[in-house]
């Protein structure tokens, strides 16, 4: 189990590592200063919790000090620790997109998901998935704005990675918190990976949401996978670059074999051509972003976005 990590962003903001998967670098949580109380954005799937905790403990802050938490979607490894925190955190409301806001109070196909994709893993990976209480979830939509100190949190409707995905920023450090609307960029890599599971991806969506993101002008990104990067407008390239790599391999290979096996094996064999290609020493196709955007799962959403799309055979 690695330390635990806490990180300064400036202005009362910090970021902490949730030790996912007993990895640093992996999934964070951001925190934000309100005029009494802090605010978070993002709390990890359960198994994270006691992390969250011990990082808040490093900060200074004692449980009953959050007053809200925000997730930017449903997805395990953002928000399935949300109900446990309610807990945890008895005086936090609690923000979440309109359209994921049921499967967190009723998580009952939330949890059969997980396990349907992961087995037996899924419980020590993600821990017990608690309902969220109703009476504390405020539904968003894209749009709102919430102040805190030295500045406010701007709620963006960012689709594509999934249809209840929101974004968040931060006009007082001029942060943008992509959740996985921009991908996976952890430590040391090269470039943004995308990030593009099943069930509901839409590239048009995806593709829109980035301009959309880009409009705002941010001088920070905030990865909640993983941690901040000051190459904007390099990032926001290279993203789109690497969205259609993945789709165009993912597509010719789908309509010679259609399978996740065939499929994930051609991602993966373009990645290695890419970073041969642009002489990137040092990296690997399966480094540690295979743990939180792994091939299968690019297959498995790239595979189902063309069949709805009558790209490929259904």
């Amino acid at each position: 189990m690695p330390a635990i990590s806490v990180h300064d962003l400036g202005g009362g903001r910090a970021m902490i590592d949730l030790g996912f998967r007993d990895t640093e670098g992996l999934v964070a949580s951001y925190l934000f200063p309100l005029e009494e109380g802090v605010a978070l954005v993002e709390t990890g799937p359960t198994t994270c919790l006691e992390r969250l905790r011990e990082g808040l403990g490093r900060l200074g802050r004692a449980s009953e000090e959050v007053r809200q938490i925000f997730v930017t979607h449903i997805h395990l490894d953002h928000a399935g620790g949300l109900g446990a925190a309610a807990l945890a955190f008895p005086r936090a409301r609690l923000y979440v997109h309109e359209l994921g806001a049921p499967h967190l109070i009723d998580p009952t196909r939330l949890a059969a998901s997980a396990r349907r994709a992961w087995g037996a893993a899924a419980d020590p990976l993600w821990g017990p998935i608690a309902p969220v209480p109703p009476d504390r979830v405020v539904t968003l939509r894209g749009g709102e704005s919430f102040p805190v100190r030295g500045g406010t949190l701007e709620v963006l409707a960012t689709p594509g990675h999934a249809s209840h995905h929101l974004s968040f920023l931060d006009t007082g450090s001029g942060s943008l918190l992509t959740g996985d609307s921009l991908g996976v960029k952890l430590e040391g890599s090269p470039w943004p990976r995308p990030a593009v599971p099943p069930p509901d991806l839409d590239l048009e969506a995806l593709f829109a949401s980035a301009e959309r993101m880009a409009a705002a002008a941010p001088r920070r990104l905030l990865y909640s996978h993983f941690g901040p990067s000051t190459a904007v407008g390099e990032d926001f390239r290279e993203y789109g670059t690497e969205v259609r790599l993945w789709r165009d391999t993912a597509l010719a290979a789908a309509r010679e074999d259609p399978s996740v096996r065939h499929v994930a094996d051609a991602l993966r064999a373009a990645e290695v051509r890419r970073l041969e290609r642009e002489t990137v020493s040092g990296r690997s196709a399966d480094d540690a972003s295979e743990r939180v955007s792994g091939y299968d799962l690019a297959a498995q959403g790239l595979v189902r976005y063309f069949k709805l799309r009558g790209l490929v055979p259904g």
